[in-house]
């Protein structure tokens, strides 16, 4: 009695080589939407909280005590800097290929490092303050009192991590994410299309010649 053939069960499907490359596709999807979309937040809180008072205080007079403040730009500049050098920097990102493309993800990542530091550091500083103070009493060295700090200083953090995230994202899945192409570029009428060379003048016919020489080329080159 012969034995029955049996049915392999675990031959893939056809479909099934083509899940990897799909699934790796809409992962590099999400993470660039989800790293445009920190970046850009990241960014926008640290320039807006730079232009923010971070500090309050008063500086001591005969007359009285004189209220004093100072913004994040007072405070320190890096902030805002960087949150110009990481936009540009995640725009960049598309601009490059490989090696390029690390660099300026690393960039990106350390902007964002670098104003999460100086916004925490920034939060206890009040240098600024006291030469404010200095320069309403007219005195080097004058004191300030009653200081109290914000939550802008925490909101520049918070933009600062943003970046930070962008940037790692862009360190891991950035050799997923497309690349600005130079295929296409505009033509003289202004569309855009790939560049193609012109096709050789067919020297049978004395128009395309005529054409040629219009042009300023050779036609027998």
């Amino acid at each position: 009695m012969s034995a029955v053939p049996q049915t392999r069960t675990d031959v893939p499907s056809a479909g099934e080589p083509a899940a990897a490359p799909a699934s790796r596709a809409r992962g590099a999807t999400r993470s660039l939407a989800l790293a445009l979309l920190a970046g850009a937040a990241g960014a926008g809180l640290a320039l807006l909280a730079s232009g923010r008072i971070w500090a309050r205080g008063s500086a001591e007079l005969a007359q009285g005590a004189l209220p004093r403040s100072v913004t994040g730009a007072d405070v320190t500049g890096v902030p805002g800097a960087l949150a110009v050098v990481g936009l540009a920097a995640l725009v960049a990102v598309f601009a490059v290929r490989r090696v390029g493309r690390i660099a300026v993800a690393a960039l990106l990542t350390l902007s964002g490092a670098g104003i999460a530091v100086a916004a925490v550091l920034g939060n206890s500083d009040t240098s600024a303050l006291r030469e404010k103070a200095a320069t309403a009493v007219g005195l080097t060295g004058a004191g300030v009192h009653h200081v109290t700090h914000t939550g802008w200083p925490w909101v520049a953090a918070a933009g600062g991590g943003l970046l930070l995230v962008a940037g790692l994202l862009a360190l891991v899945y950035g050799r997923h994410w497309p690349a600005m192409s130079g295929r296409y570029e505009r033509t003289p009428g202004g569309a855009r299309g790939p560049r193609r060379a012109p096709a050789p003048p067919d020297l049978d016919r004395p128009e395309e010649i005529w054409k040629s020489l219009d042009r300023g080329e050779d036609p027998t080159r």
